[in-house]
């Protein structure tokens, strides 16, 4: 997400992560200065639905651009391996 530095704008994306902070994992902003804008880096683990409600919110700010990126689970890796039996 790259927002301009608007204190309305920085007001109201802090609401709406504040409102979705159930499927906020990690967040890290970091500032370009030299092209006056700032970059939100967010992980979040949630649903379709949830997700997307927080990216849409987002990208109704008209100074904010959103790119987003899903990354399917492979579900293989928690599906709990048997132990092995060394009975005799």
């Amino acid at each position: 997400m790259v927002q301009e530095k608007k204190e309305a704008v920085i007001a109201r994306i802090n609401q709406i992560l504040n409102e979705h902070s159930g499927v906020i994992v990690g967040r890290m902003g970091l500032p370009y200065r030299e092209k006056d804008v700032a970059v939100i880096s967010l992980i979040v683990d949630g649903t379709t639905d949830e997700i997307g409600a927080m990216t849409g919110k987002l990208g109704n700010i008209p100074e904010v651009r959103v790119k987003s990126a899903f990354i399917k689970k492979d579900k293989s890796r928690d599906e709990k391996k048997p132990e092995p039996n060394h009975s005799s």
